[in-house]
């Protein structure tokens, strides 16, 4: 009697990987870094607490690789920006999605309830984000964009914190277009002043 075979244990391993880190995304989300627990990520991705922690040395470890899928953090494809309208249009779509605004507040919230998540997050994946960022800011900076004296690195926190205020003070409803028209509203304060391609 013949068998179907394939080859042992990837599929099924691969399937398990996704399965945990989406249960433990949705959970992240659901009830925020505190409160979640690996007997729930293992309840909700239909696995066992044995074959999480196979996978995870603990729960930080866990979360932090479910916050760099759902962020694209190791997306080779991911070279920077174009410009710095590039980057304000990607980052309104993002934050148009309540899904990911619910996300990003649960990340800051962590701040006070699970701090080792955030630390931990930020030393492994905040560098080329981070770097990208400035890059676009200095590119910006020499296209005449944004004024010659003008310290980026200031520039980039008042940026994470006006994300923040949107996060908190802001619907959820906001479309894509409207958050843009925020940025570069902020952004016009410092002086940004994009250079149309038509002239």
């Amino acid at each position: 009697m013949k068998s179907t075979t394939r080859s042992p244990g990837r599929p099924r391993s691969q399937e398990a990987d996704a399965a945990i880190l989406a249960a433990a995304l949705d959970l992240l989300i659901e009830y925020g870094a505190a409160q979640l627990s690996i007997e729930q990520v293992a309840q909700r991705a239909g696995v066992t607490r044995a074959t999480v922690y196979r996978r995870f040395a603990d729960k930080t470890a866990l979360l932090v690789q479910a916050l760099e899928v759902a962020n694209h953090d190791h997306d080779p494809a991911f070279a920077g920006w174009r410009d710095l309208d590039h980057m304000l249009a990607e980052w309104a779509d993002y934050l148009s999605r309540p899904r990911y605004r619910r996300l990003l507040r649960r990340l800051f919230g962590a701040v006070d309830d699970y701090p080792e998540l955030v630390s931990t997050y930020r030393s492994v994946n905040s560098g080329r984000r981070a770097a990208a960022v400035r890059e676009a800011l200095g590119q910006a900076q020499e296209r005449g964009e944004l004024p010659p004296g003008l310290d980026v690195a200031v520039v980039q926190e008042l940026l994470n914190g006006v994300i923040m205020g949107h996060l908190g003070l802001q619907p959820d409803t906001s479309t894509a277009a409207e958050i843009k028209a925020y940025l570069v509203a902020i952004m016009e304060q410092v002086g940004y002043r994009p250079v149309r391609a038509d002239g």
